[in-house]
């Protein structure tokens, strides 16, 4: 055998010694994926089984952190959190969060705790979301992943805000405004799209303390960046605060358009806010005193009939009618529906007062003296009624007078 043939056999040997060594490393991986997918399949019919399942998952990998752990403590946050495993839920969250560094790939990491973290912000546990939120942001201390501490942050000061505790979430909006600014301390206008988040949340916050003066600059602000592509979502926030912020000043038209695109909004994002900004849109027509029925306009028209928005369209039809005691009895039929909601209850004596001005205007208008500026009231016919009747009572004490003196004579 020739020199080149000797080279071409050995590169042979090794080749295969290189395949088989590849596939014995395989072994392993093959193994924990279908022991993954096995647990999975539990998943639905038997929690409980896929939780003891996963664990396997994490006793074959022997300590060696990789993919197949993570996605396994993955599954295992979900189920406990759906069965309400809460203290063990956040006992895996924790192990889970010791794999961001080196066991996956930082777009696999980031995706996946998005996941979770929209999972589990459907809970209603106020103090297990804030524990959430914060073992993460201590587990992204050393990651520096800037998208994913933003997003955190940003559901931290959401959960503040449905907590009404102002002064922990000035902290946190605090520290987004500073990591979207430039080295001037000025807004950077290339992160157009993370500002309006945070003017978004700030927003509501002065609308929930009524600062009418800090919100007015920071709406203003709002709309003037053009940089951003901004959910709907958020677009629906801001509009939404807007209209409260012109209704309170009472600039009754303004508030009507930003209630209409806040509305717009949210129904293009599918957020249930649409219907209670809808309201909002029914209130400021009122008080705008329109001729204009709202649910003419294409976009609100399908919710006429909506169970939560047709006592508002009734209230606008005895409203536009003058009609106080059908205005009134719909208040009184409807409360949760009207009255349940501060801001709508804030503003209905206004509505009450034009409607009574309004019916009392109406029942004078025909006894205003326009020349002389003055009231007639109709006492004419009460007075000739009075003067007829003593006139008679009068005659008839002449005649009896009469009788009685001629008896006596």
């Amino acid at each position: 055998m020739d020199q080149f043939g000797l080279v071409s056999s050995s590169l042979s040997l090794n080749r295969v010694w290189t395949e088989y060594s590849e596939d014995s490393n395989s072994e392993p991986d093959v193994d924990l994926e279908n022991q993954y997918y096995n647990s999975k399949a539990l998943k639905e019919d038997d929690p409980n089984a896929a939780l003891a399942s996963f664990q396997k998952v994490l006793d074959l990998e022997g300590g060696e952190k990789g993919e197949w752990g993570f996605k396994a403590l993955k599954q295992m946050i979900k189920i406990n959190f759906k069965l309400g495993n809460y203290k063990e839920m956040m006992v895996r969250y924790k192990q889970l969060l010791t794999y961001i560094k080196s066991a996956v790939t930082r777009n696999h990491s980031e995706k996946s705790i998005n996941s979770i973290l929209d999972y589990i912000s459907t809970s209603k546990n106020m103090e297990l979301l804030q524990d959430f939120y914060e073992t993460t942001l201590d587990a992204l201390k050393d990651a520096k992943n800037d998208r994913l501490w933003f997003k955190t942050n940003t559901k931290l000061g959401k959960l503040y805000f449905d907590r009404s505790d102002f002064n922990k979430l000035a902290k946190i909006l605090k520290q987004l405004h500073q990591s979207c600014q430039t080295d001037d301390g000025e807004d950077d206008l290339k992160k157009g799209t993370q500002l309006l988040e945070i003017y978004a949340l700030e927003i509501q916050m002065y609308t929930a303390q009524k600062n009418n003066k800090k919100l007015k600059t920071l709406y203003e602000q709002s709309l003037h960046i053009k940089s951003a592509i901004p959910h709907p979502l958020i677009m629906g926030v801001i509009r939404e605060c807007g209209g409260k912020m012109h209704l309170r000043e009472g600039e009754f038209e303004k508030a009507h358009t930003d209630f209409f695109e806040a509305f717009k909004n949210y129904d293009e994002s599918g957020s249930p806010r649409r219907t209670t900004c809808l309201k909002y849109l029914v209130l400021a027509n009122m008080l705008m005193k329109s001729g204009i029925n709202p649910f003419d306009s294409q976009e609100a028209k399908p919710y006429k009939n909506d169970p939560e928005i047709l006592a508002m369209t009734n209230l606008v039809s005895s409203y536009q009618n003058n009609d106080i005691n059908e205005f009134e009895t719909i208040l009184k039929q409807n409360r949760k529906n009207i009255m349940d909601d501060p801001f709508i209850r804030e503003h209905i004596e206004d509505l009450l007062r034009n409607i009574r001005t309004q019916v009392l205007i109406n029942t004078i208008r025909g006894r205003i003296d326009q020349v002389n500026q003055v009231l007639e009231l109709d006492k004419q016919s009460l007075c000739a009624a009075r003067y007829n009747a003593l006139d008679k009572w009068t005659s008839q004490l002449a005649t009896l007078h009469l009788a009685v003196v001629n008896k006596m004579a």
